[in-house]
């Protein structure tokens, strides 16, 4: 962890808890590292419910309801694909709001259509904000999964 990560974490934390919310977390790329960050922080379990960590499309279906077709058709790296698992995330946890990130960290897995460091976020609240966003990130595999993880914490603080 470093100490942006810390802060950015603790401000969503303080967020939350002001407004008694909880969050929960889908992850692909990151592989849970948004649960991670959350959970450095003291006293999270008042504003962190869980995460999922859906890394394979049968992970995504089984345990946020992501549609078949929708992988088929747009592929796991969507913002079709991360807008269904937000939704999942609120389906089967206890959050009011939630985070959604699936992508290409590298070094293989990159297309001409989605190179690596594409990544596809979703925020949403059970109040039913839905925003998703795509965002091309540069450097190796770490340096975009990083990224990828302060975007998601960022998209967090503007939802709320």
């Amino acid at each position: 962890m470093d100490d942006s990560l810390d802060q950015l974490a603790a401000r969503v934390g303080a967020a939350l808890k002001a407004r008694n919310w909880m969050l929960a977390s889908a992850e692909s790329c990151t592989g849970g590292w948004v649960g991670e960050a959350v959970t450095a922080i003291s006293g999270s379990s008042q504003w962190y419910d869980r995460g999922f960590i859906s890394y394979t499309n049968l992970a995504k279906q089984e345990m946020l309801g992501v549609d078949e077709a929708t992988l088929e058709h747009y592929g796991a790296v969507s913002e079709e694909t991360a807008r269904e698992m937000a939704l999942g995330a609120l389906r089967h946890s206890h959050a009011e709001a939630v985070v959604a990130i699936s992508g290409i960290a590298g070094p293989t897995g990159g297309t001409p259509d989605k190179p690596v460091g594409t990544v596809c976020f979703a925020w949403a609240t059970q109040n039913g904000a839905l925003y998703s966003e795509k965002y091309l990130f540069p450097g190796d595999r770490r340096d975009v999964r990083h990224q990828a993880v302060t975007m998601a914490l960022e998209g967090v603080l503007a939802l709320l």
